[in-house]
């Protein structure tokens, strides 16, 4: 058997198909080619190792994989090992205002602290990391908090952020009430995608309140909503951030009884001693922040 091959079928079985295998490789591989591949180790073996929809494995494919699996998951505790024993590694998720403007800070410190730290870092927001945490594809997340955590999923508040409207100061809006006070709101609203927890909990609250106003721009960043409002092409649903300065024609108009929404860390089971010490730079950090 081509070993490679094995490894990408380990891949597959073990988080259930070829696109979050693609997903938890450690190394950048397509979709196609991984399938490609695992057909390949088929016809070299004369097998199916897996029913493609739904996913499941076949007898064979289960055989292969029980074989495979304590190798493969052993990697990662021999390259410890290797280096010398201590547990220096993280694997962390996080969304990507968060990666840009408080991460750097928080693995310099990890850095000062913990001798050899290194990390690997990928893009998530809530339910995103708590599908990575339940695929043991990391170790923790930082993500705004909305949703009821899963069960087996920690969770702990870190600080609260406050929603805002961005609006360009050439708007002629002074507060918020301006525009919730017309009969129909007609000034565009720019926003994150719907399914995010920050447009969630906007439009909750302007239902509690008998108002309507859909999106008429979603974007895929806070720094895009921001970017679009900077344009003049409407205003901008926002979080206050404590480090995030505005352009000098932008200005934000407070929610004050909107609810604010919890940022806080997220991990399953244990934390390992490296990120008890990771969550603990993460409270200091936030704690300067408020």
């Amino acid at each position: 058997m081509n070993v490679h091959h094995l490894e990408l079928f380990y891949y597959v079985a073990r988080h259930g198909g070829v696109s979050a295998a693609a997903r938890a490789m450690p190394y950048g591989i397509q979709q196609p080619a991984i399938s490609a591949q695992i057909l390949q180790l088929e016809d070299a073996l004369g097998v199916t190792l897996y029913q493609r929809r739904p996913f499941q494995l076949t007898r064979e494919g289960q055989a292969l994989y029980d074989f495979a699996m304590p190798f493969f998951s052993g990697l990662a505790e021999m390259a410890d090992r290797l280096r010398g024993g201590g547990e220096t590694r993280l694997r962390i998720s996080a969304a990507e205002i968060v990666q840009r403007d408080y991460l750097p800070e928080l693995l310099a410190r990890m850095r000062r602290r913990v001798k050899g730290f290194h990390f690997t870092l990928t893009h998530g927001r809530q339910q995103e990391i708590e599908a990575l945490l339940a695929a043991q594809e990391i170790d923790i997340g930082l993500s705004t908090l909305m949703d009821k955590t899963a069960a087996n999923i920690e969770a702990r508040e870190l600080l609260r952020l406050p929603m805002v409207l961005l609006v360009t100061k050439q708007s002629g809006v002074a507060q918020a009430s301006q525009i919730f006070e017309k009969d129909r709101i007609d000034l565009p609203l720019v926003t994150l995608e719907a399914n995010d927890v920050l447009s969630r909990s906007f439009q909750a609250a302007l239902r509690q309140r008998g108002l309507e106003w859909l999106p008429s721009l979603e974007v895929g960043s806070l720094d895009l909503v921001l970017r679009y409002v900077a344009e003049g092409f409407g205003a901008g649903l926002a979080l206050r951030h404590p480090r995030v300065e505005l352009p000098a024609g932008v200005k934000a108009l407070a929610l004050d009884d909107f609810p604010p929404l919890s940022f806080g860390a997220l991990w399953t089971g244990r934390l390992s001693p490296l990120g008890e010490v990771f969550l603990a730079e993460a409270t200091a950090v936030a704690g300067e922040l408020t």
